[in-house]
């Protein structure tokens, strides 16, 4: 930790955002030990002499605890990627409280031993909380469920077999069931095998000029209409992770309107970049799913901005460089996002007025946290009693990404010096302030 825990902290002055409850103007926070134990509105109700230390938060937004659903962690597995303290700890830099890791790891999280372990050592770490997302069939092959009551026991808060599709239709029902059975989400990969197979970018002009194998977006679209189809008779909490395609947001905003339980997420980079990227910036821009156009941009924006999308998630992927200074065709694919992820987003979202900051906070705090049923655990909102999980705001920072200076252990990043606006400048986790730059807050807008 980089501080010790106070007993009690008083953050003063700043402007707390709570969509859970509808909180949107200033005010202070209490926190005793791990808990929040006072929210208070109206000025100068707490004071010094209510606090062992206090936090001056004057021009920062307060929030809960900011969420990533869809994180890639590489524990267990090759650790020159990534570990789990190295990821929670960007997380922390990026201001997130809590994430949730994905399965698709060596070996695949498929046990209520895996799961275990990737808590205990998450609890080792002792920076970002984190909750398992586990494979929904055995070692990710699509074939044989795994028990998924004994993952939902151990912990689990979802199952996936992220990194890969649940192709078979048969096998995705029963595991829809299974996940309605155990009141877990299911989260799936989009991505049709057979239409993406040596695939490596978007199909379209770009790709025929570098001479690559296209990856139509009916990969991703057929797959979410298909499993829309399959769970209008289960109900499961079905959710699409990183949308990529506009008409993906168009199909599911037919199925929501229908009554269908169907969710998505967005990662920056699917709002920000074009397949141009991947001319200019090579395999940098190379990413599963692959970026698309500016009318796919202009789609996502608008399910965002209508609640189509409910979720923002990084999809953050860890790699070596020099899987990433390869052709194209044999690169890796993905890119780090924890440690960047909100201020793109405020460039994407807030700076181009698609939503305001109630909305972006919600997108990051209680809605990833109802979706993985965190909510139930106090998580993503501000509750007396509740989690201290607080994450503090310079709306107004400004500063360039270096992705050299990342605590993560992956230097994949597209975004490395892009000018922006926006920071996490503090990070609490069960009350103990586990980042601080509010000593460093320079270069404001």
């Amino acid at each position: 930790m980089l501080s010790e825990p106070t007993t009690r902290l008083l953050i003063r002055g700043g402007h707390l955002i709570d969509p859970a409850h509808g909180l949107d103007q200033p005010g202070d926070l209490l926190i005793e030990g791990a808990r929040i134990v006072g929210i208070e509105t109206e000025p100068g109700r707490f004071g010094s002499k209510d606090a062992d230390r206090t936090i001056d938060a004057e021009g920062l937004f307060v929030t809960p605890g900011l969420l990533d659903i869809h994180v890639h962690l590489r524990e267990p597995g090759p650790q020159h990627e990534e570990t789990i303290a190295t990821g929670t700890d960007a997380a922390i830099a990026g201001g997130f409280t809590t994430v949730c890791c994905m399965p698709n790891t060596t070996p695949a999280l498929d046990s209520p031993e895996l799961v275990d372990l990737v808590r205990i050592r998450a609890v080792e770490a002792g920076r970002a909380r984190v909750f398992s997302v586990a494979c929904a069939t055995v070692d990710r092959k699509g074939r044989d469920l795994t028990d998924v009551g004994a993952l939902a026991r151990a912990g689990a808060v979802g199952i996936s077999d992220d990194g890969d599709v649940v192709a078979d239709a048969g096998v995705m029902e029963r595991a829809l069931r299974a996940a309605r059975a155990n009141d877990l989400c299911f989260m799936q990969h989009c991505q049709d095998p057979e239409q993406t197979r040596g695939a490596a970018m978007n199909d379209g002009p770009v790709c025929e000029r570098l001479g690559l194998i296209g990856w139509p977006k009916v990969a991703e679209e057929s797959i979410i209409e298909r499993d829309i189809a399959l769970n209008r008779s289960i109900g499961a909490r079905y959710h699409a992770q990183h949308l990529s395609s506009g008409e993906s947001a168009a199909i599911i905003r037919r199925a929501r309107a229908e009554g269908v339980i169907v969710t998505g997420e967005v990662s920056p980079h699917h709002l920000l970049l074009t397949d141009e990227a991947c001319e200019s910036l090579g395999p940098m821009a190379k990413m599963n799913p692959p970026l698309r156009t500016d009318a796919d941009i202009a789609q996502l924006k608008e399910a965002v901005a209508d609640g189509t999308i409910t979720v923002l998630a990084t999809d953050h992927a860890p790699h070596p460089l020099r899987t990433k200074t390869v052709p194209f065709a044999e690169a890796s694919f993905g890119i780090v996002g924890l440690e960047c992820a909100l201020p793109l987003y405020i460039r994407a979202l807030i700076h181009d007025n698609v939503i305001d900051w109630a909305r972006l906070i919600a997108m990051m705090t209680i809605e990833p946290a109802r979706l993985v049923g965190l909510d139930e655990k106090g998580l993503g909102q501000f509750r007396i009693g509740g989690p201290a999980d607080v994450t503090l705001i310079d709306p107004a920072e400004r500063w360039a990404i270096d992705m050299n200076a990342f605590r993560s252990t992956g230097r994949n990043c597209p975004f490395h010096d892009w000018e922006v606006t926006g920071r996490a400048v503090g990070v609490i986790v069960d009350g103990e302030l586990n980042l601080n730059r509010l000593h460093e807050r320079t270069g404001r807008a």
